[in-house]
């Protein structure tokens, strides 16, 4: 059954409903719709603010936040004997004050900016929480750094529960694969170097947790992306924060790793890796993949020539296919699925083509 806006009229003269409900209904129900609608040329929803006053209170929260950091920062270090204490307090009432704002500025008011905000606000009102606790326990290195991971991946996780924030997801991913490591720190592997991250041939396991943690994000990031393939709920949202995280995390992990051995069949396979996240991406309807590789393509581009203008022409290139590979990404899309056998969840894929995601 549909509710035409004759019905909303006469549920306005029937007393039932006031002008204003009937007019956001209607709202409602048109960009619902016209989401719908939009996703045969889909783009990929992505919302930071919806109007100015979101920056307007975003500013506004910010210098708040400073100014209530300077405060009880100087109390902190004012107070050396329990400044663990003063740090684990402070850290409980901070979250307590951004819960309250979350309930309205994301609850009620509905607001983008201000609610990713106050998930960062989170989040660092969290490190603080865990740098007390681990201060007052006079923990190593290790184990603390153990222990800040595990409250702000919890915190950040009941945060995300109560306010279904999105951009939740890429803290949690965050502090997932800085609690995973942190057990190897606190067993005396050490802090990892930046090329220890992606580096399969790096010291100590991190690497390996980066690319088991991207794959994990990445599986959880389709179940929420499948469950909503039109992209009209805060679920897709929560796919692409997810892949935001996880395909750097694949993507570099590879790609680095083949990038630094620097033979001609090392950059084959990752010629060949490449163009396999491409065709994952245009399948899921997922960028992030292409804007991760994208890096690699170039330095294989101008690897490929000793003369400077040759180099500069690849690059020219490589940014025109982008360009034409954007700009027509539906079609491009279409072809590459209408082109694949079916296989599980095709189905639940982002619709595409005139086919409204049924393969032929």
């Amino acid at each position: 059954m549909n509710i035409t806006n004759q019905d909303l009229r006469a549920a306005v003269g029937a007393g039932m409903i006031s002008e204003a409900q009937a007019a956001s209904l209607s709202n409602l129900a048109q960009a619902r719709l016209g989401a719908v609608q939009a996703t045969a040329e889909i783009d990929e929803p992505f919302e930071l603010f919806k109007g100015f006053n979101e920056i307007f209170i975003v500013v506004g929260l910010s210098i708040l936040y400073v100014g209530w950091m300077g405060i009880t920062g100087l109390s902190i270090w004012a107070n050396d004997v329990g400044n663990g204490l003063y740090a684990a307090l402070y850290g409980v009432v901070t979250i307590a004050v951004i819960a309250l704002l979350a309930r309205y500025f994301t609850l009620t008011r509905r607001m983008v900016a201000p609610s990713i905000l106050l998930a960062v606000f989170t989040g660092l009102a969290s490190l603080q929480l865990g740098y007390g606790f681990s201060n007052m326990l006079d923990m190593g290195d290790g184990m603390a750094a153990s222990l800040i991971a595990a409250i702000v991946f919890v915190v950040q996780l009941a945060f995300w529960a109560l306010f279904r924030v999105p951009f939740s997801m890429l803290i949690l991913g965050l502090s997932a694969f800085f609690l995973v490591s942190s057990f190897f720190v606190a067993g005396n592997n050490g802090f990892p170097d930046f090329e220890d991250v992606f580096l399969l041939s790096g010291q100590g396991p991190f690497s390996i947790i980066t690319f088991v943690l991207g794959l994990i994000g990445f599986a959880i990031a389709m179940r929420f992306d499948m469950s909503d393939p039109h992209r009209v709920t805060r679920r897709s949202a929560n796919g692409f924060w997810l892949h935001v995280i996880a395909a750097p995390a694949i993507v570099n992990t590879v790609a680095l790793t083949l990038f630094t051995m620097d033979t001609i069949a090392a950059h084959v396979i990752l010629f060949i890796f490449l163009m396999l996240m491409a065709v994952v991406a245009l399948v899921i309807n997922r960028r992030s993949f292409l804007i991760s590789g994208v890096g690699y393509v170039v330095a294989l581009s101008v690897g490929l020539f000793d003369d400077g203008s040759a180099a500069g022409f690849a690059i020219l290139a490589v940014g025109l296919v982008l360009v034409i590979l954007g700009a027509g990404w539906e079609k491009f899309r279409a072809t590459t699925l209408d082109g694949l056998p079916n296989f599980p969840g095709k189905d639940r894929l982002p619709p595409w083509g005139l086919n409204n995601g049924v393969s032929e």
